[in-house]
């Protein structure tokens, strides 16, 4: 299965399920405040709030998408169009013979973010794409591609929820674009993301700095049942490729299902008991793993201010090949992640640690990673961000590369985001970066660290959202 027939059958299954939620609406609509009081019973939060609020998120505890401080006001179906030009100017620390010190890549891309909101149901398409053009011969030029595909349906009982993501760069996306919206699809800002992606143990490792031109596609279901006013149960599955252009970096596929029970302690405060398998198999190696992971769950949500949680518990990995006189391995897999806002700004803070496919260097890794941001309004107009990563990739036992027992990536940074007149954002960030990985590199060389310098300018320009229901 390659990307062209995920991305196909995912947005066939989206549409389909768009037709289906006027059904659900027609059925089982929530209870306002001016209609009459329903029976008691267990409702999912609406997905469309009176005007001016924020509705709670809902997203289970134990399912595959990241937190949220909560849903957006959307009165109307909308889609909205863009441009953008980008620009990554970084510095070239190998030095290698050919090149420049100093060398940009320049991004030409068109932005489109489509929102079909019911009360019931809300479809969210946010896709950019286009192409850059390099000054460093190596690379040349190339395509960029970015998408993110998110449905929600929900019923008295159930809430239905697929996401997919696609990405094509030309890079890591460790650190890519520092803090302005290169990285993230659509047009950006309140138009563009409105439902929350795939993060977590679900999201692919790319983590490793060097490793060239990629592409991913990941696409994940989950349906939750609520049981009672405070139970529920979730299942979800996903499904993601890794491939990468550059030669001898290793592609992966990756395979994870689960089910979860939370149960809600307070209005804010959730528990939850969550069972994962995930199979991860690498073309044209023999090698495999199938790790089984039994966690307890924690999250606190409290709309528009903190959301969080956390998983821990044991890992399990089973070896297809066994690894010296062992084919089975014990460990444990951990995974936080927290969005906090305050009066002027918001910071967010993420954690990893468990076993992974690869970033492209490894067959299997033992990830350690960490992802910090925080912005804070500085005037009316300019916002202010400082961001911070590492990431970790060690071997599986038995499995180590040549010449570097792991591989540590590292970057720090801070931007300036402000918007021009109303329909137009420019960006500006700096980040450096240091990567114990160098393409192609063999030998103990390989362990003395490269260091790149990024700045990033970016410029977005979108209409009015053109309303469409």
């Amino acid at each position: 299965m390659n990307c062209r027939t995920l991305i196909l059958g995912t947005w066939v299954f989206a549409f389909a399920l768009s037709l289906g939620a006027g059904t659900a609406s027609a059925q089982d609509e929530p209870s306002w405040p001016d209609d009459p009081p329903k029976p008691a019973g267990f409702t999912f939060p609406v997905l469309t709030p009176p005007e001016g609020e924020l509705a709670p998120d809902f997203t289970p505890l134990t399912g595959m998408q990241n937190v949220r401080l909560g849903f957006p006001e959307v009165r109307h179906s909308y889609w909205v169009p863009g441009l953008q030009f980008s620009s990554n100017v970084f510095s070239n620390a190998s030095n290698q013979p050919g090149t420049s010190h100093w060398t940009a890549d320049n991004y030409f891309i068109g932005n489109l973010s489509v929102v079909k909101a019911r009360r019931l149901s809300m479809l969210a398409i946010n896709y950019s794409g286009g192409g850059y053009i390099s000054t460093d011969p190596r690379y040349g030029s190339g395509y960029y591609q970015q998408l993110a595909l998110a449905q929600n349906i929900q019923t008295k009982r159930w809430l239905i929820q697929l996401v997919d993501q696609f990405s094509a760069n030309p890079q890591s996306s460790f650190g890519f674009g520092g803090v302005t919206n290169l990285g993230v699809p659509g047009v950006g800002g309140a138009l563009g993301t409105v439902i929350s992606g795939i993060g977590g143990n679900y999201f692919p490792n790319v983590g490793v700095y060097g490793v060239g031109a990629y592409r991913y596609n990941l696409v994940g279901l989950q349906a939750t049942y609520a049981l009672s006013h405070r139970g529920s149960i979730t299942v979800a599955g996903s499904y993601g490729l890794l491939d990468f252009q550059q030669v001898g970096n290793i592609d992966s596929r990756t395979t994870v299902g689960s089910v979860g029970y939370n149960y809600e302690l307070s209005r804010n405060d959730t528990i939850g008991l969550v069972y994962r398998f995930s199979s991860y198999q690498f073309p044209g190696d023999p090698q495999a793993y199938g790790s089984q992971v039994m966690s307890v769950a924690y999250g606190r949500k409290i709309t528009s201010r903190l959301g969080l949680r956390f998983f821990v518990g044991p890992e399990i990995t089973n070896y297809r090949i066994p690894v010296g006189s062992s084919s089975e391995n014990v460990g444990f897999s951990a995974t936080a992640n927290m969005t906090y806002a305050f009066r002027y700004g918001m910071s967010t803070l993420s954690y990893i640690h468990g076993l992974y496919a690869n970033s492209g260097v490894l067959v299997g890794s033992n990830l350690d990673e960490i992802e910090a941001t925080l912005s804070r309004r500085l005037t009316s107009t300019w916002t202010a961000s400082v961001h911070f990563g590492y990431s970790r990739n060690t071997p599986v036992a038995g499995t180590t590369v040549a010449g570097h027992p792991a591989y540590d990536n590292w970057y720090v940074g801070a931007g300036v985001n402000r918007p021009i007149g109303g329909n137009l954002n420019f960006g500006l960030s700096y980040t450096s970066l240091t990567a114990y990985y160098q393409p192609g590199c063999v030998g103990t060389g390989c362990n003395n660290p490269n260091t790149y310098s990024t700045i990033t300018a970016n410029f977005q320009w979108h209409p009015r959202p053109s309303i469409f229901e």
